[in-house]
């Protein structure tokens, strides 16, 4: 949507907005191509396609890259004509498939060497419905995001050989395509191949994801680096950083790092060293070779010192380009860091509160004449009138011409960041590379009041902010007078998940897809999994609980999701008991979801993957449950460990079975299975404590002794079990939610007056 720029900002959505042109539900095509017409043509007339606005042609490679002689030798040639048996992608997508070749595009491998790590980012770059199988045309697309807008972009999938080898990315497996392809389209954005040799590493995060990224420079870092750093791994950023130097010459020292060179930081942990603390970084390096050799590099003595499952966890010593180093050489090595999500959740850091950021969006043309920042901000003295009143201070009058933007702070938290502010400037089509302007914005206070003033001479601009609550303008400007397209996004954070904001705009999940609410966000998770189904089984639950919340080694140290596991999760949520969860189920989950894994995360201080006895009961308590030192034994010895520890997969099916006891145990006659009430649970059941804490030690006692003893017999009726049961039958309650606690095998509890009779399964 196209503003004048004296009209009332009015928000745009952009890539968020479900069904609205740019969205990944509507695209915008590139160059007006529309992929399933163009293969469809191809298929109906038996012709394999080439692609006339990115032609087989040396204006596709650029006219400077090489020598013209060079030029002329190259031969264009389809996978079909390079290997008997190609592929789109062999055996899931990884960074190590991606092998950098002349052309100097580190920057760009090294962004979608962090894609590869994020499946929720990478399905919306790579689309499905593609291969060298089924309706195989010569055609191909990929997905990305321009200046607000989800671009698709049609290729034929002819590449340069020059003498016998890929001029370009090659892969390591030599029939899978995807690194090849991908290249070609993203040159074909850019207008060449050439156009790629050198570029932002940031720039390409933002177009593989839709998100808002940040640059730190690490010879003046942040004091939080590490933690920033951590946290961006926790929520699933991309990464990436860079290392001074003339990226031409790309000098390789003699500790094994590149000259002017871009990487990839795969990943940020602290784990126990000696008697402290280690901050280390896994990062990668786009040439699929070439390592750091100083410590905690693959062969280093450091490791002798750190923990088997730490070591078992984390190191693998290969010749793949991947290495580890201390965050202290990190910072001399490198000079730049490079952060890219969705939603700026690097800023979460040291937050114990469910934290969700809303965004609002403006896009807008800055026309010649009006106000920049050389004429408005700055004459012969450095300081202009019109604009400054007074030290730091701001002339509405002055700015009359300029586009402003307000937003209203509700929340404050004086230790977090809250707020962050992106500006970008947006080129022609197909004119990625013409040169940048010096854009940037000014922060003003309800009292006209500068708070902060950023400009640079790149493709866009981000600050973050601690703002108390009030209202504050945005005044985006520039150096140059003249005309240029721009999009303007602010995002705020919400300390409170459950708490309503009167914005106009809406919360975007921390652990997800690009979404404009919580509930689209849990949705589209949903249906990626549920492929083209409308529930999900057992088996789906699993891939997506490892693959998304199971998001790093640090988490995943505790065990990841078992089958069995999930099963039981299944049992506990589907409501309608076909063994498959529907979408309001699922969300119900994702709820239960977020709430354990920050009240997980707050209570592993140290990290570890595991939770202590006394860690437990404090988490269950957070999450607002009764326990006992009776209860707190029998869940140890349920989900824990030899050692009594809890990893945290069994610790999100413990609190999900004590979260369900606990409401059956409160309100055992609400779902009206039972036609009478037994003696023992009469009296008002939500405020009795102690006989609520009796019912849940009971259940999980027979639980425990389940688990233990039976071998999926068709009904129980052994001595100790009956015993065991009449013990503890007047606490139970009777529950008629009892037969979901055990899930995973859908108990059914049939009641009489001595004993239980137990009917399982056959298997």
């Amino acid at each position: 949507m196209m503003l004048a720029p004296s009209s009332a900002p009015m928000p745009e959505q952009g890539w968020q907005t479900t069904g609205a042109m740019g969205s990944l539900q509507s695209l915008k095509k590139f160059h007006s191509q529309d992929f399933k017409d163009l293969r469809a043509l191809c298929l109906s007339q038996g012709l394999l396609f080439e692609d006339p606005t990115f032609p087989a042609h040396t204006s596709s490679i650029g006219p400077s890259l090489l020598p013209e002689e060079t030029l002329q030798q190259i031969q264009w040639k389809r996978p079909t004509e390079l290997q008997r048996n190609p592929h789109l992608i062999m055996d899931g997508v990884s960074r190590f498939d991606i092998m950098q070749g002349e052309v100097g595009d580190c920057w760009m491998l090294a962004a979608l060497g962090a894609l590869t790590l994020r499946k929720q980012f990478l399905e919306n770059v790579i689309p499905k419905d593609q291969g060298f199988q089924d309706d195989y045309a010569g055609i191909f697309h990929f997905r990305f995001w321009q200046y607000g807008e989800w671009v698709d972009v049609v290729i034929d999938d002819r590449l340069p050989i020059l003498n016998g080898r890929y001029l370009f990315v090659h892969p390591r497996t030599s029939n899978e395509f995807w690194p090849s392809l991908l290249e070609k389209a993203y040159a074909k954005v850019h207008g060449s191949y050439q156009n790629l040799n050198g570029g932002y590493l940031s720039d390409a995060l933002v177009d593989f994801t839709g998100g808002v990224q940040v640059q730190f420079s690490l010879k003046e870092p942040p004091p939080e680096l590490k933690e920033i750093l951590r946290a961006a791994d926790r929520s699933q950023c991309l990464m990436g950083c860079s290392t001074p130097g003339q990226s031409r010459r790309n000098i390789e020292l003699r500790n094994g790092i590149v000259q002017g060179h871009a990487y990839t930081i795969t990943g940020a942990v602290k784990i126990p060293y000696k008697n402290g603390w280690k901050h280390i970084i896994r990062i990668w390096n786009p040439w699929g070779h070439g390592e750091w050799k100083g410590p905690w590099s693959d062969n280093s003595p450091q490791w002798d010192r750190v923990e088997p499952k730490y070591r078992e966890a984390l190191l693998r010593n290969k010749d793949d380009g991947e290495f580890w180093m201390s965050c202290e050489n990190f910072q001399e090595q490198f000079s730049w860091v490079y952060i890219c999500n969705n939603t700026p959740t690097f800023l979460d850091f040291g937050d114990g509160h469910c934290t969700m950021w809303s965004l609002t969006s403006y896009t807008n043309l800055w026309s010649p004449g009006l106000p920049t920042r050389r004429n408005r901000y700055s004459s012969g003295n450095g300081c202009c009138p019109l604009l400054c009143t007074g030290r730091n201070h701001y002339s509405s009058g002055a700015a009359s011409t300029n586009p402003r933007y307000f937003f209203k702070v509700l929340d404050h938290d004086s230790n977090t960041y809250n707020v962050a502010i992106s500006l970008m400037q947006k080129h022609a089509e197909g004119m990625q590379d013409e040169k940048n302007l010096d854009i940037g914005f000014s922060i003003i206070t309800e009292n006209s009041r500068v708070l902060k003033r950023i400009f640079f001479r790149t493709r866009d601009v981000t600050s973050y902010l601690i703002l108390s609550p009030g209202t504050y303008t945005v005044v985006p400007a520039a150096t140059e007078d003249q005309e240029f397209e721009f999009l303007l996004r602010i995002f705020i954070k919400n300390q409170d998940c459950n708490e309503s904001s009167n914005s106009s705009t809406s919360p975007v999940l921390l652990m997800d897809v690009p979404r404009q609410n919580q509930d689209s966000s849990y949705k589209a998770l949903f249906l990626r999994y549920a492929k083209q189904d409308t529930t999900i089984d057992a088996l789906q639950l699993q891939q997506l609980l490892n693959e998304v919340i199971l998001k790093d080694e640090m988490t995943s140290l505790g065990g990841r999701f078992s089958f069995d596991s999930c099963r039981g999760i299944l049992a506990l949520m589907d409501l309608n008991s076909n063994g498959r969860l529907t979408l309001q189920e699922f969300g119900s989950l994702w709820q239960c979801l977020t709430k354990y894994t920050d009240i997980f995360n707050k209570e592993d201080r140290n990290h570890s993957g595991f939770l202590d006895a006394a860690q437990l009961k404090n988490a269950v308590q957070a999450a607002g449950l009764a326990t006992d030192a009776q209860l707190l034994r029998l869940l140890t010895l349920r989900y824990g460990d030899a050692h009594g520890r809890v990893g945290f997969s069994d610790f999100v099916c413990c609190m999900l079975r004590l979260d369900t006891m606990t409401r059956e145990c409160q309100h055992p006659w609400q779902q009206g299975s039972l036609q009478s009430q037994p003696e023992s649970c009469t009296g008002d059941q939500g405020h009795d404590t102690r006989r609520n804490d009796a019912c849940l030690t009971a259940q999980l006692a027979l639980g425990t002794l389940i688990h233990k003893h039976l071998r999926f017999m068709s009904k129980m009726e052994t001595e100790e079990s009956c015993n065991f049961i009449q013990i503890k039958g007047d606490a139970m309650g009777h529950s008629p939610g009892f037969s979901q606690i055990f899930g995973g095998h859908s108990l059914l509890l049939s009641y009489f007056p001595s004993h239980i009779y137990l009917s399982l399964p056959s298997v």
